[in-house]
């Protein structure tokens, strides 16, 4: 593959959108959680009954259900055609996750550029497996490894794993820096430097020399 033969035919438009039709329920004992929030707030010195926090606790046990659903969430890509193409790219697919290190949110975009061996996979379902990995206590250069991992059991011939998040970690304590991390993780016949060069033009119209590969 050069970058001739590589055309935006295969880039599939960069709207794509968090997708949370894999619903989740029952996941978690959220009437425990309800009650260690509940002291967590007599520990901060609040008042737990007074308005404004009175429904806090239940809230917030029924947020972590949803936003760590990746724990039990089923993203197996099923095949949606057969076809014989070069390179397929899912540009801009938003995330939200939590750093595991302060349990604070860290959030941006995923990309994802893989070469099919026969099968291509539908948009919603890159999406599921972005929620999937994403929904949970994570770190993001973990995460892209975790979505490239997958995508190679699905037998493609190579993939990168484009991570740009935001993270709150650095934007309230410590440093207080405004900065975005990208992380890259690439497999299969990706990992060669000129077909990586390539894919990662076609993603980018910047200089990308000081991202971070994994």
């Amino acid at each position: 593959m050069d970058n001739g033969d590589t055309t935006d035919d295969n880039i599939i438009p960069n709207n794509a959108k968090s997708i949370s039709s894999n619903k989740t329920s029952n996941l978690i004992n959220k009437k425990k959680i309800e009650g260690l929030i509940r002291q967590i707030l007599i520990e901060l010195g609040e008042n737990p009954d007074r308005e404004g926090l009175i429904d806090t606790p239940r809230r917030m046990a029924s947020m972590y259900e949803e936003i760590f659903g990746g724990y039990k969430m089923d993203s197996e890509l099923e095949v949606s055609f057969s076809e014989e193409t070069d390179t397929i790219i899912a540009k801009d697919i938003q995330f939200y996750s939590m750093c595991e290190h302060h349990m604070l949110p860290f959030y941006g975009k995923v990309h994802i550029a893989y070469i099919p061996n026969g099968k291509v996979f539908g948009i919603s379902k890159l999406v599921r497996l972005v929620e999937k990995y994403s929904k949970r206590m994570q770190i993001q250069e973990r995460l892209t490894k975790e979505i490239a991992d997958e995508m190679m059991k699905m037998d493609v011939k190579g993939v990168i794993v484009i991570a740009e998040g935001e993270h709150l970690c650095m934007k309230m304590r410590g440093v207080r820096n405004d900065s975005t991390m990208v992380t890259i993780t690439h497999r299969g016949i990706l990992e060669k430097k000129e077909m990586k060069e390539s894919i990662l033009a076609l993603i980018y119209d910047r200089h990308y020399g000081n991202m971070r590969h994994l």
